[in-house]
């Protein structure tokens, strides 16, 4: 059962095409074919969630001139040219100098291979999707920009090229949310970890995003007013039991089988949780705060880890340890459609050659092998407080794992890696944990992980998906060091 997303992914996705205005005279109908497979490309683009614009087609350096304002103005994410057939780069240059976000050129031929008994060369301009595509790369590079992306294949029956045409929507999914984020900041770094400290000023800088700083005590009147006894706690409870298991307690003192008292205080955050999150439109929320011991405002801040797996799983990332960039690690994550949860490294397994991944915080529920655990905790560990706790480990399979970090100079860098989810036991703790196996072995991976300079957090999401984290980090010229 997984848990629907609190908004639907968009994106503001910019299309083109472009050819030569000297063939629309020498080759009557021309122009018709080819505006048909523009149609085709924006049937394939419509869906993947994302509002399309379509500036038409650019055949000369003056509809460049008219349509680059048009442009501009649409606020895109992502802008996609579709390359019809050769086009003159005066159709490009000026467009791609202004643009601040990914061009994609789309090369996408109508047939596998020209019928050459029969070839002509209308036949051949039809299916000349590729001729201007170095031309229009070198300009790009001259305007002092990278050369676009290329999406190579045919227009219909190519699995790889449509596979490439929807991550480039997923990508887009992500810059749109990313800079449009509010990423709510509360409470202060758990007292000594120097790898948390992240300017909020810095974040806007590389990502857009605002950090709204948010202050523990602002929960306390929502939580007062949500009743224990009413529907809204109720409907929260029967969530929380029909999502989760709740097991007697195997060998760890510490758990025990969920009370109900543990049960009504997760629900009543959670409740106190989404209802701040609306107050404050919040997309997603760090934190870490201890407040008195007995207060009333430790027993809320220390209670958040079911309700921000929930919270999580419906695409609001909450991040523990006041972790804000791992908490947009697991934004990009959850945007690309392969889950993000909030993890680091357990203990190695050196006869399966492994290594235990988790956390004992937030976690994308979606991505959980089987119904994942809740387990009553007299306490958690290195942090006060006490109350439910999330077990599970993740879907076997591949694994992409992302770090947000930091270099000397204070930029953001991204540190990525694959792997495999293993089978395998893993400790009754109330705590995630996953059995990561890496290449060429889990001694050497965990070195060249270290060496790297990550945050010791990263979002773990399933698929191998490094290269589609590049282009994420290349959209926003962002460090990425890929550990193989």
């Amino acid at each position: 059962m997984n848990i629907a997303r609190r908004k639907p992914l968009t994106a503001r996705v910019g299309i083109f095409g472009v050819g030569l205005d000297t063939y629309w005279e020498q080759f009557p109908g021309l122009l018709d074919d080819l505006l048909a497979k523009k149609e085709i490309l924006k049937r394939k683009l419509s869906a993947h969630s994302v509002e399309l614009f379509d500036f038409g087609m650019v055949d000369n350096a003056e509809r460049a001139a008219a349509a680059l304002p048009q442009i501009e103005a649409a606020d895109l994410d992502l802008l996609f040219v579709d390359m019809l057939t050769y086009a003159t780069s005066a159709t490009f240059g000026m467009i791609v100098r202004r643009m601040q976000i990914p061009v994609v050129l789309v090369a996408l031929q109508p047939l596998p291979a020209m019928d050459y008994e029969h070839a002509s060369t209308y036949m051949q301009l039809c299916n000349d999707d590729f001729c201007s595509v170095p031309e229009f790369t070198g300009v790009a590079v001259r305007m002092g920009k990278k050369a676009p992306a290329v999406v190579l294949g045919q227009l219909e029956g190519d699995a790889v090229a449509d596979a490439e045409l929807a991550e480039w929507c997923r990508v887009a999914h992500v810059l749109h949310d990313l800079r449009r984020a509010r990423f709510g900041h509360m409470g202060h770094v758990l007292e000594a970890m120097l790898d948390m400290q992240t300017d909020p000023a810095a974040v806007t800088a590389a990502f857009g995003a605002h950090v709204v700083q948010c202050e523990a005590d602002q929960l306390l009147p929502i939580y007062r007013e949500v009743d224990p006894a009413g529907a809204e706690v109720a409907e929260m409870k029967r969530r929380i039991l029909s999502f989760f298991d709740t097991p007697d307690p195997v060998s760890d003192p510490l758990t025990e089988k969920l009370t109900e008292a543990d049960l009504e205080t997760a629900a009543v955050v959670a409740v106190t949780l989404e209802r701040y999150i609306a107050l404050k439109h919040l997309d997603g929320l760090a934190y870490y705060y201890e407040a008195e011991p007995g207060s009333l405002l430790r027993r809320i801040v220390t209670n958040f880890i079911v309700g921000n797996s929930l919270l999580t799983a419906a695409g609001f990332p909450m991040c523990g340890e006041f972790d804000i960039k791992t908490c947009i690690a697991m934004l990009i994550f959850d945007r690309l459609e392969i889950g993000g949860s909030f993890a680091e490294f357990h203990p190695v397994d050196f006869a399966r050659d492994t290594v235990l991944v988790g956390h004992d915080g937030p976690h994308h529920l979606n991505i959980a092998n089987g119904r994942p655990v809740i387990r009553s905790l007299k306490k958690y560990h290195g942090k006060p407080g006490s109350g439910a706790g999330v077990e599970f480990n993740i879907r076997t399979g591949p694994i992409t794992m992302l770090s947000v970090s930091l270099n000397a100079e204070g930029k953001f860098k991204f540190v990525v890696a694959e792997g495999e989810s293993m089978e395998g036991p893993i400790p009754p703790t109330g705590n995630t944990n996953t059995h990561g196996k890496f290449k060429p072995d889990v001694r050497t991976f965990l070195k060249r992980w270290a060496a790297a300079g990550p945050t010791h957090h990263f979002a773990l999401g399933i698929g191998h998906h490094a290269e589609t984290v590049r282009k994420v980090a290349d959209a926003l010229g962002i460090e990425i060091e890929v550990i193989c």
